[in-house]
């Protein structure tokens, strides 16, 4: 590289919107990419308010040769991570960079050093900016593009992370399937689903549109109660179950919904969403003027899916309510005209869950990967 390389903390509103551009210079041509809402990455990164942020802090960063901006980085400190922890880590996120190791490098190493400054001992990403949001690097699955609020990365991103010393700690994937498929499961699994309905005497519906707001923070309160065990798992705060609530009022169907209950007490919810990418790839990312109009008319043409969540209360695990909920979307998502679906993202060490889902005939088609670093070196 010719050129000086310069590395410098996000601060002025040109700053903010050189950060919020550069996907649209590092993805030209690359028909697997889509464009983030505009207004919704705003948020994520703290330049408009979100509540994600009345608990945590971070700090974005660029990176340029000459006049031309090659990358960016966010560091940041997710209190409520460490309260649940008990440790001092700190996180990257929305990481975007040219195929330049060196300003690469010198975006972790910024980050870090912050992180350092901060008193974390560590540091983990990407996130964008929790597990609650977007989050993992693409390591394998670049022939399509990714679902609904999924990441997508260049190839040769992993090279420029794993460079800087970051080691894999935790892999996430994506499972596809064919939804006619479901409609001729194996039968033993089938008859388990109809036998621990039967068993435990479970009712299920799909969320309500005339209590929707109340549904939704049903569904939010068990992803809090079910996931108290899960690896690197933070609860919402009411905040952000507010804000979340009220942004998925639009883009919820409830075909794509399932509550189960036992003897009236929710026990169990799923939760999916139309993939909405390949409308949000036509209007580029933006909501205003027209943007969200047609997303709410183009979205009876959608014929793919993803399913982000199925939560079952602790003490109702591991007796099958979570494929008995699933279950009842079925019907309801063929009648809707869809044909395939994603499950994502599942945690590498959810055995369980897992085999759950191999069971029922779907394939993983995308891994994504978080990655640890020591923070001793920038103390």
């Amino acid at each position: 590289m010719t050129e000086t390389l310069k590395i410098w903390p996000v601060q002025s509103s040109k700053d903010q919107k050189q950060f919020l551009s550069l996907p649209w210079q590092i993805y030209r041509g690359d028909e697997n990419w889509i464009p983030p809402i505009r207004s919704h990455q705003r948020e994520m990164v703290n330049f408009k308010p979100h509540p994600f942020y009345q608990d945590a802090e971070i700090q974005t960063f660029l990176a340029a040769r000459g006049n031309k901006v090659v990358g960016r980085i966010a560091a940041l400190v997710n209190h409520a991570h460490n309260r649940q922890f008990d440790e001092q880590r700190g996180f990257f996120g929305f990481f975007e960079c040219e195929d330049d190791q060196e300003a690469a490098t010198g975006l972790f190493e910024a980050a870090a050093k912050w992180l350092a400054d901060k008193g974390m001992d560590a540091m983990r990403g990407p996130v964008n900016p929790s597990l609650n949001y977007e989050c993992g690097l693409l390591i394998d699955g670049f022939d399509r593009p990714p679902t609904f609020m999924m990441t997508y990365n260049r190839p040769y991103y992993p090279a420029l992370v794993e460079s800087f010393g970051l080691a894999k700690v935790e892999d996430l994937y994506a499972y596809d399937v064919e939804l006619s498929m479901l409609d001729n499961l194996d039968p033993k699994l089938k008859f388990v689903v109809e036998e621990v309905a039967r068993r435990f005497e479970v009712e299920t519906r799909p969320l309500s549109r005339k209590n929707f707001m109340s549904d939704v923070r049903l569904f939010l309160d068990i992803y809090n109660k079910s996931l108290v065990n899960t690896w690197g798992y933070v609860p919402l705060s009411e905040a952000e179950i507010d804000h979340q609530s009220k942004q998925l009022r639009m883009l919820v169907t409830p075909e794509m919904t399932s509550i189960a209950s036992i003897k009236g007490k929710p026990i169990g919810a799923c939760f999916g969403l139309l993939d909405y990418n390949p409308l949000i790839k036509k209007i580029d990312g933006k909501l205003f003027p027209f943007g969200w109009l047609r997303l709410l008319l183009g979205r009876r043409h959608l014929k793919r899916a993803r399913l982000l969540s199925t939560n079952v209360l602790p003490e109702y695990q591991r007796w099958g309510l979570g494929v008995v909920t699933i279950y009842r979307i079925l019907p309801d998502a063929l009648k809707f005209g869809l044909t395939e679906g994603e499950l994502s993202w599942v945690l590498e060490s959810n055995q369980l869950s897992r085999a759950s889902i191999e069971r029922g005939g779907a394939q993983i088609t995308k891994t994504y990967r978080l990655y640890d670093r020591d923070l001793a070196d920038f103390k």
